[in-house]
């Protein structure tokens, strides 16, 4: 790893946010005609509207998206044969830690630091077993209060899951009425289904402006950066599908296509000489999970043999 550009001594901190079920097709900071990104919108922050996913489903979309084996070179077994992005970070001397309110890392945080806040009992969040996102929020309060060295953090968020999308968000979030209040979908209206997931959007958007709030709040302190781009897309009632895990060649978009969202403060773009201006521009063009693994390392400039 190289030493701090420009003179920065402050420690270098990203948190890297994985969504769930998250698609770019709800997103309002990526044409949406609802305003389902209101504090992402205010905030300066790099949105990439054409990305798509390693798979249609979490469990091969999250290990595939944190490994270097491309799409069409993925498999499970090849996968947990090599090292994950978070393994590499951690062995190029970031201090690395995992923070889950969803099912589990399916094998990408095995040997790195792991904090489970998904069965937590915490009265203020957590009902029927899960949690809201915000949760999080003092977890991530005291990781930036103790962080010393270059770190990294990432929040893997309950976001969307379905079909419970009701229970996805406080009920000050409720903006989007009438909206789908059970999980079986085949007893509501399709737009009831939209107003509760695009609730649950709204709340992601809360969520990602909160913890680049508290990036912000550090910056006398540390150089600081969040990446946020969501698993897998999901479909609610177009072509008669609803959910995800729809087989790729034959999926639908809406179930590929996911957000992405980047935010550097100015002393993580001097410290590691990031072209932001470049960034903006390359945004607009396609992307995909394949370009994770080699991106984030590029963020943090990680030196090793195996980056593209």
């Amino acid at each position: 790893m190289s030493t701090a550009a420009n003179g920065q001594t402050k420690p270098r901190v990203a948190i890297i946010v994985v969504g769930e079920t998250a698609r770019g097709a709800s997103c309002s900071l990526g044409g949406y005609a609802r305003e389902t990104n209101p504090l992402l919108k205010q905030q300066d922050v790099i949105y990439f509207p054409n990305v798509s996913s390693c798979g249609t489903a979490t469990v091969v979309s999250l290990p595939c998206m944190f490994s270097d084996l491309k799409r069409s070179g993925y498999t499970r077994e090849a996968g947990m044969a090599r090292e994950t992005v978070v393994d590499v970070l951690q062995r190029a001397g970031l201090d690395v830690t995992w923070l889950e309110n969803n099912t589990g890392s399916k094998g990408v945080a095995d040997r790195v630091r792991f904090i489970d806040i998904y069965n937590s009992t915490d009265p203020r969040f957590c009902e029927d077993g899960t949690c809201d996102d915000e949760i999080a929020f003092e977890k991530i309060d005291e990781w930036l209060n103790s962080v010393k060295e270059d770190s990294v953090l990432v929040f893997h968020q309950l976001g969307n899951h379905g079909p419970a999308y009701y229970k996805r968000y406080p009920a000050q979030f409720r903006k989007f009425l009438p909206e789908c209040t059970t999980t079986e979908l085949s007893k509501c209206q399709d737009q009831e289904i939209v107003n509760a997931y695009d609730n649950a959007i709204l709340y992601t958007d809360y969520i990602l402006s909160g913890i680049i709030d508290r990036l912000k709040a550090k910056r006398d302190r540390l150089a600081t950066g969040m990446l946020y781009v969501s698993d897998h897309g999901e479909s609610l009632g177009e072509n008669g599908l609803y959910l995800h895990g729809v087989p790729y060649s034959i999926a639908p978009k809406v179930q590929t296509e996911v957000p992405m969202v980047m935010w550097f403060s100015p002393g993580y773009v001097s410290s590691f000489a990031l072209d932001t201006d470049c960034l903006s521009r390359r945004a607009t063009q396609p992307a995909a999970h394949d370009n994770l693994f080699h991106s984030v390392l590029g963020l943090l400039d990680v030196k090793t043999e195996i980056y593209d």
